[in-house]
């Protein structure tokens, strides 16, 4: 499965399309599965990486810089050129800041090891990246929309996500690898756990499009206007964070996993904010998961054309 990951997602994807399509009435009680499915897919991938070597990468001072920089300085940048450019549709407009204002804090991991990057340092950076994004977002958005808009987007549910999807599942991950040193139990289900990487990244990918799929409506049209400037996302961040990398003289290693930071969105943790949104914001909940369905296409491409942005010397 780990050989095939990136068809096995896509698979998830269009089997998620197909549920919601077939079982709308299942959507409410997919999205209350999709917190923990993907706490559980985050305590899986922290438990990858000893936590001594988190401890170490949080010591890489030009790399953390770098993915500060990329995050929150070069985006928001990129995204207010695309701004008066994006469909009038305020709802729709709320989505796509919501998504391409936070970085990923989840697959990225994955996608970035796929293709050679530091995925110990993204681990290490993600606690940061969470906390920055918590701090950051609201002003992004009273910046782009103004106070009406910015004031929908309250510290609770990102309060509740840093402590469901990254305190608990780091403690829990830091628990298995003490248990795991000590007892050959805990080594085998440490090394169990392991193997579920790819099921989990997949079962979270198609709780959360068939959730959503039947939200759709009369706003597929509204939806599909916003695929182009997720596509255009990703094309300028591929050479935006190439630049970045250079500007702090990153390794190979450091400055891909500088580019996947860049590219790669925090649609998952983000998806209960749009979801908490008033009704007649509702669709940005759908236009926050689009930006997954592209963004998943876009990291097939990715994992080829990275390392040839940047080959290994």
């Amino acid at each position: 499965m780990e050989r095939h990951q990136v068809a096995v997602y896509i698979g998830a994807l269009a089997a998620g399309g197909l549920v919601g399509w077939a079982a709308p009435g299942a959507g409410p009680g997919l999205e209350h599965a999709i917190n923990p499915v993907l706490a559980v897919l985050l305590y899986v991938t922290f438990l990858q990486v000893p936590a001594a070597d988190l401890l170490r990468s949080l010591r890489a001072g030009r790399f953390l810089a770098a993915a500060l920089v990329v995050n929150f300085v070069v985006v928001p940048l990129v995204v207010a050129a695309m701004f008066s450019f994006l469909p009038a549709d305020q709802a729709v407009r709320l989505g796509v800041l919501l998504v391409l204002l936070a970085p990923c804090v989840d697959y990225v991991i994955v996608f970035s090891g796929l293709a050679g990057g530091s995925s110990q340092r993204l681990l290490a950076a993600t606690p940061l990246l969470l906390l920055a994004q918590m701090v950051l977002l609201p002003v992004f958005l009273f910046l782009f929309m103004g106070s009406d808009l910015a004031d929908v987007v309250e510290a609770g549910p990102f309060l509740e996500a840093f402590l469901i999807l990254i305190v608990i599942p780091l403690a829990l991950a830091w628990l298995t690898q003490a248990w795991a040193a000590r007892r050959p139990a805990g080594q085998k289900v440490a090394d169990a756990m392991g193997t579920t990487m790819v099921p989990l990244m997949a079962a979270t990918l198609l709780t959360v499009v068939a959730s959503q799929v039947p939200k759709l409506g009369d706003s597929l049209a509204d939806v599909a206007r916003v695929v182009p400037f997720y596509v255009l996302f990703l094309i300028v961040m591929a050479f935006a964070g190439l630049a970045v990398a250079r500007l702090f003289r990153l390794d190979v290693p450091d400055g891909r996993a500088i580019v996947f930071t860049g590219a790669t969105r925090n649609s998952l943790v983000v998806l209960p904010l749009a979801l908490a949104l008033p009704d007649q914001l509702a669709v940005a909940a759908v236009v926050v998961v689009t930006q997954t369905l592209v963004e998943v296409v876009g990291m097939v491409i990715y994992v080829r054309a990275v390392p040839r942005l940047l080959p290994a010397t």
